[in-house]
């Protein structure tokens, strides 16, 4: 049985589809942090069946837009004193900004440099997205 000890004060990354934790702790850069992270591979879950799970003993900024594009299922649970203070479930976001990229080459964004590149959330069950000026559609797979 695998024992990983309990964390103070921090961020409890559970529920990742197995297989996807690695891009989120290089996509979080935990590989360089000066804090304990524990990370947790192929995780028996009766929900998911496998799962991934990432705890850091620190606290830290998220963009949980991003992680949802990567895994809309997950958990984030925030721990102070060693409890949860906090569960947050993950969804797609309806909206994204600069995330997702345009690649329609007459999209305004393709010839105006500073233009954001902002999606809404057009069909969940496929996870695609309308780039706001041009209707090109993205899906989350692309940024996957």
């Amino acid at each position: 049985m695998l024992n990983i000890a309990k964390i103070k004060n921090g961020i409890v990354i559970d529920h990742i589809k197995a297989g996807q934790g690695l891009r989120i702790f290089n996509w979080l850069g935990l590989g360089k942090a000066p804090y304990t992270v524990a990370f947790v591979v192929n995780a028996e879950s009766r929900r998911l069946g496998r799962k991934d799970i990432i705890k850091i003993d620190n606290e830290i900024t998220i963009d949980f837009a991003v992680l949802g594009l990567i895994d809309p299922n997950i958990t984030v649970n925030i721990i102070e004193n060693e409890k949860i203070t906090e569960k947050i479930r993950l969804k797609l976001p309806e909206r994204v900004e600069n995330i997702l990229i345009c690649k329609n080459p007459r999209c305004i964004t393709a010839t105006e440099k500073y233009a954001p590149h902002i999606f809404h959330l057009v069909d969940p069950e496929r996870g695609l997205y309308r780039c706001e000026y041009c209707d090109e559609q993205r899906s989350t797979e692309d940024f996957r």
